[in-house]
């Protein structure tokens, strides 16, 4: 081979080269634009929210149960405590005061609640149930039991149950004074 064929090979190698490189060249872009397009299209359903039946939202509220020998008052707020939604009690919905703390009674309490709490849009409720406490019983009352199923059968999701008696650590002093009570 002589010097001159030398070269024009190189010449047609350098210019295949080139041609080559334009080609790269011009499919990395046409790929970026592509990779460009799915970005933004996966940034637009990334940003829709997805909706569905199990996505909905639950809207969560506690019932405060305060269940004694002599009433049963049920009373739902929001989770802060702070804003009461319904308030309902054994003595509003019978009529001789013996039966104001009856299972009876605190169900149809539970039953006025639930109306108003479902209206409001609450979906699930803790539940805290307080007897009398301090001197008093520590026992709940027999309205908290029924008051309890009441709501659960109402539609709510039930998620705590708490007992949120007040005990003394050192006992408060009893009614009655030093000699007790005398008949």
């Amino acid at each position: 081979m002589t010097l001159s064929e030398k070269e024009t090979k190189l010449e047609e190698i350098k210019a295949e080269a080139e041609k080559i490189k334009k080609e790269v060249e011009a499919k990395s872009a046409e790929q970026t634009k592509t990779q460009d397009i799915l970005k933004s299209k996966e940034e637009i359903v990334e940003s829709k929210p997805k909706e569905s039946k199990d996505d909905v939202k639950e809207k969560w509220g506690i019932a405060h149960i305060y269940s004694s020998y002599n009433n049963t008052i049920i009373h739902i707020t929001d989770l802060t405590g702070a804003e009461t939604v319904a308030i309902s009690s054994g003595g509003m919905h019978v009529n001789a005061d013996r039966y104001e703390s009856s299972p009876f009674a605190a169900m149809k309490a539970a039953k006025a609640v639930v109306e108003v709490a479902i209206i409001k849009g609450f979906t699930a409720l803790h539940i805290r149930v307080r007897a009398v406490g301090g001197v008093g019983s520590r026992v709940p009352g027999p309205g908290a039991q029924a008051s309890i199923r009441a709501l659960a059968r109402g539609g709510f999701r039930i998620g705590r149950i708490d007992d949120v008696t007040p005990i003394p650590h050192d006992t408060t002093r009893k009614k009655g004074g030093k000699r007790g009570r005398r008949v």
